[in-house]
């Protein structure tokens, strides 16, 4: 394989294209599809399926962009590869809501298309044999579960759920493990891969989950009446979501960023952000649903441990993923990230059984005293930084 460049300035050799950032829109659309989905069907079988929804449109997005990273996007033939999947990936994503009572199908001809096509696509342009032999081991692993998919299409709504569970389960698996099969897997130390642009991806994503949190705090305000309970549930609701951002693009945001710069394996820095933000998407989506319930009917106690749930659950979610990051790949201690979540988790508890306006606003409260602390450290590296950096200079001679 190609030995890895120096990439000492942290900027992507690609910067985002145009189109790529068109191509997010229909996973734009997806985000609101999936929290719609939660929102009707609140059970712990509705989540479920949710949860299946979202693990394989972001399996879509994610390989879709990881393919056009490696076959950089200012290449002509990937803007092809973009538009193709938006076009089937907008029908399958347009069924979400529907996926497990009358449009199974719909869901699953584009996706099947877009995962064995875009995969026999990247092993035909694949840079070199390494990552060729890797996507051949991908289509495999997509193989194993298109039956999986097929069976629960045609299969009854209720036994849908696990076939349709199962084949993502298998593909979740095979993503955290680079898609082994036996005497064979993925080795990315010293491979050339621009871990920027494929970061910025991710980025770009996680802004658009939050985007989405925004949306739905927008659409809750303007359906309910213009009082002071919609002025105190609808500013908590976006200061904490505010929260959640600031926490996204903090401190260890700069961490991977560095990391990045100096890192000989920028592939697995790159898998594993793909591999968390799956799990920050799943956060968001649960806050914005719990955020739409509460401004809506900011004191009934008819979902009361439901919105409990997501509205503390989603945050703990984001900063446990964070957490696990930090200390897996980046090697830092995770000491805020698991403080925030224990406080959170103590939040829950006290307001169990308080109306949820009460837990809105103390969920928000306890995000933005963690961002306040995350700040203060962020501000303590750069101070840091720049006495190393003095400190440096003193001793050089004159």
């Amino acid at each position: 394989m190609t030995a890895l460049p120096n990439n000492s300035t942290g900027k992507s050799k690609y910067d985002l294209t145009l189109l790529e950032l068109f191509f997010d829109l229909v996973f734009a659309f997806a985000v609101s599809q999936l929290s719609q989905h939660l929102l009707l069907h609140l059970s712990w079988h509705g989540a479920a399926e949710t949860l299946v929804l979202l693990l394989t449109v972001l399996t879509v997005w994610s390989y879709t962009s990881w393919a056009v990273t490696m076959i950089h996007s200012a290449v002509a033939r990937t803007g092809g590869l973009l538009l193709s999947v938006m076009l089937l990936g907008l029908f399958m994503n347009a069924s979400i809501t529907r996926a497990f009572t009358t449009s199974g199908w719909a869901f699953v001809i584009p996706l099947l298309l877009i995962q064995l096509g875009r995969t026999l696509w990247t092993i035909l342009r694949a840079p070199d044999a390494g990552n060729r032999e890797h996507y051949v081991r991908v289509l495999v692993w997509f193989l194993f579960t298109t039956p999986l998919w097929i069976t629960g299409a045609a299969g009854n709504a209720e036994s849908r759920a696990l076939w349709w569970g199962a084949a993502a389960g298998l593909e979740l698996i095979a993503t955290w493990f680079a898609h082994p099969i036996p005497g064979r897997r993925l080795q990315s130390e010293n491979v050339a891969f621009d871990g920027d642009h494929m970061l910025e991806r991710c980025r770009m994503f996680l802004l658009i989950a939050l985007g989405e949190t925004v949306l739905t705090t927008g659409t809750a305000i303007s359906q309910s009446p213009l009082t002071l309970m919609t002025l105190v549930t609808g500013t908590s609701a976006f200061v904490g979501t505010t929260a959640l951002w600031g926490l996204s693009f903090g401190r260890a945001h700069t961490l991977i960023l560095r990391h990045l710069e100096e890192t000989c394996d920028p592939i697995r820095a790159s898998r594993h952000a793909v591999n968390v933000l799956m799990i920050l998407v799943t956060g968001l989506i649960a806050v914005a649903v719990a955020n739409k319930m509460v401004i809506a009917s900011p004191q009934s106690l008819a979902n009361g441990a439901a919105l409990n749930l997501m509205l503390f659950g989603g945050p703990i979610l984001f900063l446990l993923a964070q957490s696990w990051y930090l200390r897996t790949v980046l090697h830092v201690s995770p000491r805020l990230p698991l403080i925030g979540s224990a406080s959170l988790l103590i939040g829950g508890l006290v307001t169990w059984r308080t109306p949820p306006y009460v837990a809105l606003v103390v969920a928000s409260a306890v995000l933005v005293i963690i961002v306040l602390f995350d700040q203060s450290a962020i501000t303590r590296d750069h101070d840091q930084e720049e006495n190393s950096q003095d400190g440096t200079q003193a001793n050089q001679p004159r």
